[in-house]
């Protein structure tokens, strides 16, 4: 069967499994954005979201790498991750992913806190009103932002990034909701703002962006709205079709975009 899912003009979608697609080749990618499984147990229906800590961490270890053979020189990586999860004691995820990513050969740009301002239908009190074993839940993930080599891009580009954008977003601390796409047939879409951001900061107009974990194609929508080149690589087939739609009806590109899907193996 084709990995191709979808491509017209400079937005592709794979339907495969990252970690064993040959179709991308080595130091080609400008910027990566992505947010890896969690690993909480999420209905992903094809992929185990529940694997014993030590072994998504060594999952963990396999895709920043393979990540890290396709960036270029001066390409950069922005990875959305939580600071904590709880498998079932309290993991510090946050760092957990930062050492695995030093180890690869990452070098460290930044860390920018996104405050999502909502914390959802909280449940989780532990002691209420108590001392005893009190539980504190902060409405804020992370992204994690390296380079391959050279910080400074090695070319002139063009960037379409404001004057206050680029004063609010170098603050370092981003506040948008979490509740931007509630309605998308997805266990865990994230708001459009956060690759629309990382997009304009760290990558100029038609540079090549991949995310090698596309989930309901929220990067690849950012891609087209900023003109850059996008490659969305996606193992559940029906996140693939979710993705196309929301691409050609949600985003009104019908007349823009010609689908391509391989129906059969």
């Amino acid at each position: 069967m084709s990995e191709l899912f979808f491509h017209k003009g400079n937005l592709w979608i794979y339907n495969c499994d990252f970690l064993q697609t040959t179709v991308l080749n080595p130091e080609t990618i400008d910027l990566i954005i992505t947010s890896p499984p969690y690993n909480i147990g999420k209905d992903y229906e094809v992929i185990n979201d529940s694997m014993p800590y030590e072994e998504y961490l060594e999952f963990t270890k396999k895709w920043l790498g393979k990540c890290y053979t396709l960036l270029k020189p001066d390409g950069r990586l922005c990875v959305n991750i939580p600071f904590t999860v709880q498998k079932p004691e309290i993991r510090h995820l946050y760092l957990d992913i930062a050492a695995i990513a030093r180890d690869v050969g990452y070098k460290y740009h930044t860390t920018i806190i996104w405050y999502k301002k909502w914390c959802g239908r909280r449940t989780a009190w532990g002691s209420y009103m108590s001392a005893s074993a009190p539980c504190v839940i902060a409405p804020a993930e992370v992204i994690l932002v390296y380079y391959r080599e050279q910080w400074k891009k090695m070319r002139d580009g063009k960037s379409d990034i404001t004057g206050r954008e680029f004063r609010e977003w170098t603050a370092g601390v981003w506040e948008f909701t979490n509740r931007q796409d509630l309605n998308v047939a997805h266990p865990a879409p994230f708001p459009i703002e956060l690759p629309l951001r990382c997009i304009k900061l760290f990558s100029y107009v038609d540079d090549l962006i991949l995310d090698p974990f596309l989930g309901s194609g929220t990067t690849l929508i950012a891609c087209h709205l900023t003109n850059r080149a996008g490659i969305g690589i996606e193992i559940n087939r029906a996140y693939c079709e979710l993705a196309v739609k929301r691409l050609t009806e949600k985003y009104s590109l019908a007349q823009k975009l010609d689908m391509f899907s391989q129906k059969t193996s």
